[in-house]
């Protein structure tokens, strides 16, 4: 009969023993996969990072230093949307820029330190050979204006960084006199100014345009001005109620037809009434053709309907039209002398805050780059600027 083994003291140590190698066994190769396995990991986490870090780079998210937190998006401040475009030369197309161009704030104090700006806005074939002038105009003044040149497309403008005119073209289409195109333009350098919240006046000019005072007096004039200066009549001859079509009815009636001159200032609130308009604009764009000459009746007639309270009904830009035909007088170099000016300046009549005024006129056109050499040499003495 055989006898049960009693296991020995010795026995249970190497029981022990084995038992406990095969405990170690399974630990030791845990700690070799962990080896292995880590660094592995962690290479895969940095390259992680690296890619999103990199993506957020591409669509354009904003990434600071190397401080990188994928779960936590830069909403930004205040700053972001009341700082003007640092470049005009933005993409979006007419449509969109209009419908940007056209927000409104509901809440009439702003939460910010806002200086109001004239909005300078050129509307040229191409080169300003007055702009010498035009430089010393807005020199020391930096802050309390804005420019915006609209030019052909093909046009690439060579002006010095120094330059107040430096990279302040905006996306251009070709215009034409007296077409829609013409409209198109003016409306296109209306919201690109708009853009920037601190513009509250926008006067829109062209290459032959001078300045007639100094800038303080300009600013003080229309920052003051409880009107907008665009100017608008009822013409009842063939120039006038005579290119009225009457498909443009009921919108626009015959006796709402008005007519005035192409260069306007407009505060903020009729700048926008201009941009946002698609009902007045397609009536317009379809009727006022081929010998209507839009641009002379678009932005007159709409706004009396609209607005007509906010209207002077007169405009600050001087014009000769003394010498007859299709378009005023031009000056050149053998124009411009003491006389000249001060037979512009002098005999002025008219209603400013419906108030007796004899300053009347801020600027002045059509001047030949010819005349650009004599107006500097006069303009310290006569026009208060330049010295």
């Amino acid at each position: 009969m055989m006898q049960p083994r009693v296991s020995s003291s010795d026995n249970v140590k190497e029981l022990a023993q084995a038992r406990g190698s095969a405990y170690l066994q399974p630990r030791a190769s845990h700690r070799l996969f962990l080896k292995i396995i880590l660094p592995v990991l962690a290479l895969a986490g940095g390259f992680s990072v690296f890619a999103m870090y990199f993506t957020r780079l591409q669509i354009g998210f904003p990434v600071v230093g190397t401080s990188f937190q994928p779960c936590v998006e830069d909403t930004g401040g205040l700053e972001q949307w009341i700082r003007p475009p640092s470049d005009l030369m933005h993409s979006m197309s007419d449509e969109e820029l209009l419908w940007r161009a056209s927000w409104v704030p509901q809440v009439k104090r702003y939460p910010f330190k806002r200086v109001p700006k004239l909005a300078f806005m050129f509307l040229t074939r191409g080169p300003l050979p007055l702009s010498p002038l035009w430089e010393r105009y807005f020199r020391g003044n930096e802050g309390r204006y804005s420019v915006y040149l609209h030019t052909q497309p093909s046009y690439k403008a060579n002006f010095t960084s120094n330059s107040v005119f430096y990279r302040r073209q905006i996306p251009s289409k070709v215009s034409e006199w007296g077409q829609m195109s013409m409209c198109d333009a003016e409306k296109r350098l209306l919201a690109n100014a708009l853009l920037d919240l601190s513009n509250e006046r926008f006067i829109l000019l062209s290459e032959s345009c001078i300045p007639l005072s100094n800038f303080n007096i300009t600013y003080q004039y229309l920052m003051k001005s409880k009107y907008s200066f665009i100017g608008v009549y009822d013409d009842p001859g063939p120039y006038g109620r005579g290119r009225y079509n009457p498909n443009m009815a009921p919108e626009v009636n015959l006796e709402q037809w008005r007519k005035g001159s192409q260069w306007f200032e407009v505060n903020r609130k009729l700048a926008v009434t201009i941009v946002k308009d698609t009902t007045y604009y397609q009536k317009f764009e379809r009727f006022c053709r081929p010998h209507c000459y839009v641009d002379e009746h678009y932005f007159p007639t709409m706004l009396t309907i609209e607005s007509a309270h906010r209207l002077a009904n007169r405009s600050v830009t001087w014009v000769d039209w003394s010498r007859g035909g299709a378009h005023p007088a031009t000056f050149g170099r053998s124009d411009i002398s003491e006389a000249f000016l001060k037979r512009i300046h002098d005999g002025q009549n008219c209603s400013y805050n419906d108030n007796h005024s004899s300053l009347c006129f801020l600027f002045a056109r059509k001047f030949a780059p010819s005349s650009v050499e004599p107006l500097l040499e006069l303009a310290p003495a006569l026009l208060g600027f330049g010295l």
